[in-house]
């Protein structure tokens, strides 16, 4: 009987064992050798292709800290929350060369330290939120300014991103979805950068009425810190130099001559891509607070054909569109002092993003002033994509066009507005056809070869891409007597909110200079599924009986069964 007694201790023990060595080889197993499931409609969970290579590529550690840290509300705690199931599926990929942690901006700072390291964040792109904060009850609330930003660290070079979209036009709600989809690109692309060895080279260009004042500040600033930047005056060179990756023409208000469409067009045709911010007619906030009124006419840019040959047309007219930005306008006076009221302006429409490419999607709203309206044409090898619209009522008005305070007071019908989505930005991409083409006689083509070294082409020898954007104040911001230059996209008068000009200036950069396929990121989109308010109330009740009883009934359940099956079995 002992023996048996031994017998069965030694085999218990065998089976204890043999658990133990099993669940340990299973635990060193997972440690080197573990996958993940996404089960998710949109692939929430799942990095794209071109950011799993980024990652597996990396040579050195990318350590990130993000300021998500603190006693935020549930919407912030979400995309912290989203934030770190992000990073830590870089980590999967990135493996000790990703290293991140959460940290609170200025916690445990003198107040003059925490003010320099504020500084800090903002010139490094990373931007403030003005955040409500409940107090003790009966306290009202209280405003704490937060940085929902990230600082990126790759071999002794730093990038600020920022991981809260603007919110010119969505609410809150939206605006945190849109920001968790874009956290993989976010991130991707700011190590796609820390790692590039040299930046790409943007010419500004200049000698056609281009301006460098504190209205491009901005624009200008932000260049400076993403690309390398230099001018260029187009009358004062023989020939654009391939080492431009991009041509930015911001606002040019002077006739281009023929010799510098020659220069723009072989720069295009040897491969060199350009962004265009025009402005076609003369209309401009200046000219209407100087004078009350003015005519809008053509300012003669002289553009016309080169941009037709290659697809689009930029028409002489402006839109007007009731999704519009606001301007003050006095209303009357209250003794001597005059009454400010902010009134909806047609002629400032509020472009919306179109279709799903990679520079728009998830984009808010783009603040405009004085568009025009743009027509694709029909030209072979050249693929044209919509990228900013007016909204649902719209309506062109032709020139000559007179303004004057008078459309601000008047209130408009809604039924004039009938043209919807009317194209004010517009991508290009393929093989492009020369302006010249069999206009150059043959001692014109040698002199383009003597001054350039490259032959005159006709047709562009590989696939290009030019953005046209029939508004140059999309890049333009405003000037501010107390603060000076402000940031594109924000209303002097309503700086509540900052439309999407930047997030879309420096998109269509990306895109144009970026030669990986980072931007394939920016597609992902976050399915926000909301439950049926209207429902809710109306079941409110059934689903709280259902909640609370069906758990206890559950209980109950199982107790009576198991009951039932004790008496039966030692019930004899």
């Amino acid at each position: 009987m002992e023996q048996m007694q031994t017998t069965k201790r030694k085999k218990y023990i065998q089976r204890a064992a043999l658990v133990v060595l099993l669940l340990a080889g299973v635990n060193i197993a997972a440690s080197y050798l573990h996958g993940r499931w996404d089960l998710t409609a949109e692939k929430r969970y799942t990095l794209t292709p071109s950011t799993k290579q980024l990652l597996r590529g990396l040579d050195s550690t990318v350590t990130i800290e993000v300021f998500l840290k603190g006693d935020y509300p549930a919407s912030f705690r979400q995309l912290a929350q989203s934030t770190q199931e992000m990073l830590d599926e870089f980590r999967e990929y990135g493996k000790q060369h990703i290293q991140f942690a959460f940290v609170s901006p200025g916690q445990g700072m003198t107040d003059s330290a925490r003010m320099a390291f504020q500084g800090e964040l903002v010139a490094q792109g990373i931007m403030p939120f003005n955040l409500k904060v409940q107090q003790e009850a009966n306290e009202g609330y209280a405003e704490k300014m937060i940085f929902p930003g990230a600082l990126l660290h790759y071999k002794g070079k730093t990038m600020g991103i920022n991981l809260l979209k603007s919110q010119g036009g969505q609410n809150p709600m939206e605006t945190m979805t849109n920001s968790e989809a874009l956290l993989e690109y976010q991130f991707a692309n700011a190590i796609y950068k820390l790692q590039q060895k040299e930046k790409p080279l943007v010419g500004y260009m200049l000698g056609n009425g281009e301006t460098l004042g504190a209205e491009i500040y901005d624009a200008l600033n932000t260049l400076q810190n993403n690309y390398l930047l230099d001018t260029l005056t187009l009358q004062s060179t023989a020939y654009i130099p391939k080492d431009f990756d991009v041509l930015l023409f911001a606002r040019p208000s002077e006739r281009f001559s023929d010799a510098d469409k020659l220069k723009i067009d072989q720069y295009v045709m040897n491969g060199g891509k350009i962004l265009w911010f025009l402005d076609v007619l003369n209309a401009s906030m200046d000219s209407l607070q100087l004078h009350n009124e003015f005519i809008a006419f053509d300012q003669g840019l002289n553009l016309e054909d080169l941009l037709f040959r290659y697809g689009v047309r930029i028409n002489q007219d402006l839109v007007q569109d009731l999704q519009c930005d606001i301007v003050p306008l006095v209303v009357g006076h209250v003794g001597n002092q005059p009454q400010i009221q902010p009134v909806p302006f047609p002629y400032f429409p509020l472009l919306v993003p179109t279709g799903a490419h990679p520079i728009v999607k998830n984009l808010d709203m783009v603040l405009s002033r004085f568009t025009s309206s743009i027509d694709t044409i029909k030209s072979e090898n050249v693929h044209k994509t919509i990228l900013l619209t007016t909204s649902r009522n719209s309506r062109t008005v032709k020139t000559p066009v007179q303004i004057n305070w008078d459309v601000v007071k008047a209130r408009p019908n809604p039924r004039e507005f009938r043209q919807s989505f009317i194209p004010t930005a517009v991508l290009m991409e393929g093989s492009f056809t020369s302006l010249f083409r069999n206009r150059l006689d043959q001692a014109a083509q040698n002199e383009i070869l003597r001054l350039s070294g490259q032959p005159y082409k006709a047709v562009a020898d590989t696939s290009n891409k030019m953005i046209v954007v029939s508004d140059g104040e999309v890049i333009a911001n405003a000037v501010s007597r107390k603060n000076g230059p402000l940031q594109m996209g924000v209303n002097e008068f309503n700086q509540e909110f900052v439309f999407a000009n930047k997030e879309f200036f420096l998109n269509c950069l990306e895109y144009l200079t970026n030669t990986t396929s980072i931007m394939e990121s920016r597609n992902k989109e976050l399915t926000l599924r909301l439950l049926d308010a209207e429902k809710v109330k109306q079941e409110k009740t059934k689903w709280q009986a259902i909640c609370f009883l069906l758990p206890i009934g559950i209980v109950l359940l199982f107790a009576m069964i198991f009951q039932f099956v004790r008496q039966r079995k030692f019930g004899k």
